[in-house]
C-alpha cells in the first residue's frame, strides 16, 4: 500500500503569483505590433481605387 503524498508545496498563493515585468513587456509589444499592423492596413486600403462595374445580365 502506498502512502499519500503531501502536495501542499504545489499550492500557489494567488496573492504572490503575478505576470511580472516579462508579462507586461510581452503584452505591450503585442499592443504596439497590432497598432503598426492596423496603421499599415489602413494605408494600403486608402490606396485601393475600386470602381464597381454593373453586373452583365445572363443570356
Amino acid at each position: 500500500m502506498s502512502t499519500p503524498m503531501n502536495l501542499s508545496y504545489l499550492a500557489l498563493d494567488e496573492a504572490k503569483v503575478t505576470p511580472g515585468l516579462l508579462g507586461f513587456v510581452v503584452f505591450a509589444a503585442l499592443g504596439v505590433a497590432t497598432w503598426f499592423l492596423l496603421k499599415s492596413m489602413n494605408t494600403r486600403f486608402k490606396k485601393i481605387d475600386f470602381v464597381e462595374e454593373p453586373e452583365q445580365p445572363k443570356e
